[in-house]
């Protein structure tokens, strides 16, 4: 049996050298899986003719670089220990590694290379919080085979990783642990002798509660789990009593890595007026102790953004929510900030306003502009307006017919009302606005 230890600061560890785990080590590490059997909850990626079993299995076609991608505690660094089989580890945490470590690991796999003939699978963890200048370190060494890459994420690749690097890297998905993956890592913690060695048991409803407030994180589990059995030893039996005792509180599923989870499922519920799951991601925010201002800024956009014109009151809500935190703070603020969430998860939808000024923009960037007709020009400069510029107050409807667009935007329409809430009677009277103004052209 071959097994592993690992290094949060980088580590030097071939899986040949048999190195034990201590029997102090927490549980999470003593039940490390020393084989593909023993990986729960990630068939999908290691059966056969998967890349990453061929990968394992040393076979041609393998990628040269892996990206491991899923929520924390579901076995991206016990793949990577797998998969350093016959080849040389070594573990970076980007959480305090620079671009000066990363060279000093190729240069160092380059010589193990040439001198010895030695593979090195660099394993980097939470890859995510690489700067660009850090990742494109990786890059040479990637592409001439120097190394074998294993990065692990708990964020999406597309948005944390460079395109280079995740060009030349195949992203594999791994799953938050299912009821019963959970269940069978329970059932092998109490019987391992490497774990509990059936030396204590649980009785089911707090196995029930234990997969519950762990969410599908097997690291989560296995912590817990020693807690409520060094907190039951008398009975020899964990209860659910002994299980609230040893965890004190479950511990909200929202940190770092889900936060940009979360705060997209609050914004998206809200967008789908479904009040009643958009106050429940807000409580899970405030319960974290997310900053209120935060949440109060995407209150304003989203009102603005998804709201607009169907409801304009809907970023005056949003706006005096924020304000008014600010002055009353936490925890009252909490209320605040639900009154505002209640408001815009109710409201009418429209995205006519974001549509309208992304599209403008698009124009612009791309050089559609032209110049501005000369009576709107600023008439107090030497060459400024040049033409007759009609006063729409002048008028009996207040709009006057008139070309205000430059030529090659003639006739453009970025704003298109909906017919949802108050934009419905803004789309009929933009309706006649058009109308009036056509008559120039």
């Amino acid at each position: 049996m071959e097994l592993f230890t690992f290094d949060t600061e980088g580590g030097d560890l071939s899986s040949s050298e048999g190195v034990e785990i201590s029997e102090n080590a927490p549980l999470a590490a003593r039940l490390r899986p020393d084989n593909l059997s023993e990986v729960l909850g990630q068939d999908h990626l290691i059966s056969e003719g998967t890349p990453l079993r061929r990968l394992l299995d040393g076979l041609p076609g393998a990628p040269p670089s892996i990206i491991l991608y899923g929520p924390p505690g579901v076995g991206k660094t016990s793949l990577a220990l797998l998969l350093s089989k016959g080849r040389r580890f070594r573990q970076l945490s980007a959480v305090n590694a620079g671009v000066k470590d990363v060279r000093e690991e190729i240069e160092s796999a380059r010589f193990q290379l040439a001198h010895k003939g030695i593979q090195t699978l660099l394993f980097i963890d939470e890859v995510h919080r690489f700067n660009k200048a850090q990742q494109d370190a990786l890059l040479p060494a990637v592409e001439d085979k120097l190394i074998t890459l294993v990065a692990a994420t708990t964020e999406n690749p597309a948005f944390s990783i460079i395109s280079p690097l995740l060009s030349r890297s195949l992203v594999l998905t791994l799953n938050a642990l299912s009821e019963e993956s959970a269940e069978k890592l329970i059932d092998r913690a109490l019987l391992d002798p490497k774990g509990l060695n059936n030396k204590i048991e649980i009785d089911p409803d707090a196995k029930s509660e234990l997969i519950k407030i762990s969410n599908g994180d097997g690291r989560r589990i296995l912590t817990y789990l020693e807690a409520a059995a060094g907190a039951s030893q008398d009975s020899g039996v964990i209860t659910v009593d002994n299980l609230a005792k040893a965890v004190s509180q479950a511990i909200v599923l929202y940190n770092v890595d889900q936060h940009y989870d979360v705060i997209s499922a609050y914004i998206k519920s809200m967008r789908g007026s479904d009040v009643d799951a958009a106050l429940h991601y807000l409580a899970r925010m405030i319960e974290a102790g997310e900053d209120p201002r935060y949440m109060a800024r995407r209150l304003m956009i989203f009102a603005s953004e998804d709201i607009g014109m169907a409801d304009s009151n809907a970023l005056l809500v949003a706006t005096s929510a924020a304000q008014a935190v600010a002055l009353v703070g936490m925890p009252e603020g909490a209320l605040l900030l639900a009154h505002a969430t209640v408001y815009c998860a109710t409201a009418p939808k429209s995205n006519a306003v974001n549509i309208a000024i992304s599209e403008a923009r698009q124009d612009v960037n791309s050089g559609n502009i032209g110049l501005v007709p000369p009576p709107l020009r600023d008439g107090a400069t030497p060459f400024g307006a040049s033409g007759d510029y009609r006063y729409p107050h002048d008028y009996p409807e207040g709009v006057v017919a008139a070309q205000y667009a430059p030529d090659p935007l003639i006739g453009k329409q970025y704003y298109r009302p909906t017919l949802h809430g108050a934009e419905a009677r803004v789309a009929k009277a933009l309706e006649r606005i058009r109308e009036i103004l056509g008559g120039s052209k």
